[in-house]
């Protein structure tokens, strides 16, 4: 259950201010449909979380001991670091041409996949599933996290968005991170 709560809680807090919370943001304000937005963005991060929670269990079992600790530790302590560069939404990264082609759900399921790709919330996947060992509730854990950062941004839109403190927020998740990074180099 430990690997659940701990993937939860540091993928809430790691996608706040997220590219990909950006992008629910702006999906919610452009498309104004809320349930094709949600289920897109489950659909595509259960997806992208299993296989990268599949790609951790391989790592974990290919990486042993002191070696895996290392990596793991420091994937943990360069996920902290990144996690304190606020994201930013380029324009051009926008769903424009998405939109025209593709309803809501087919929109948000692509455009959130593809930004996911490389993002810190999949390496922390991979990080998590590698620690400890456990797919199913690594996935569903870090799923869960990213769903309570971005379901509240689809119904809020920018009015709250701004008001968040995401600098205070962002030193809190690096904190978390960082603490699983002593944990983990500690065998704790």
């Amino acid at each position: 259950m430990d690997s659940f709560f701990v993937s939860s809680l540091i993928v809430t807090a790691s996608e706040m201010g997220d590219k990909t919370q950006l992008l629910a943001l702006l999906l919610a304000t452009r498309f104004q449909k809320p349930i094709p937005i949600i289920l897109g963005i489950l659909a595509a991060t259960l997806l992208n979380h299993a296989v990268s929670g599949a790609v951790g269990i391989w790592l974990g079992t290919f990486l042993q001991g002191d070696t895996l600790r290392w990596i793991l530790s420091g994937s943990f302590l360069a996920v902290g670091l990144w996690t304190l560069i606020p994201d930013k939404m380029d324009e051009e990264e926008t769903p424009n041409v998405m939109q025209k082609s593709y309803g809501v759900f087919i929109t948000t399921l692509i455009a959130f996949f593809l930004a996911e790709i490389g993002d810190k919330t999949q390496i922390a996947t991979v990080v998590l599933a590698a620690k400890f060992h456990q797919l199913m509730p690594v996935v569903i854990g870090t799923t869960f996290g990213m769903m309570l950062a971005n379901v509240p941004a689809v119904f809020i839109g920018n009015a709250l968005a701004h008001r968040l403190p995401m600098k205070a927020i962002r030193i809190g998740a690096a904190c978390l991170f960082l603490l699983l990074a002593v944990l983990t180099w500690v065998k704790l």
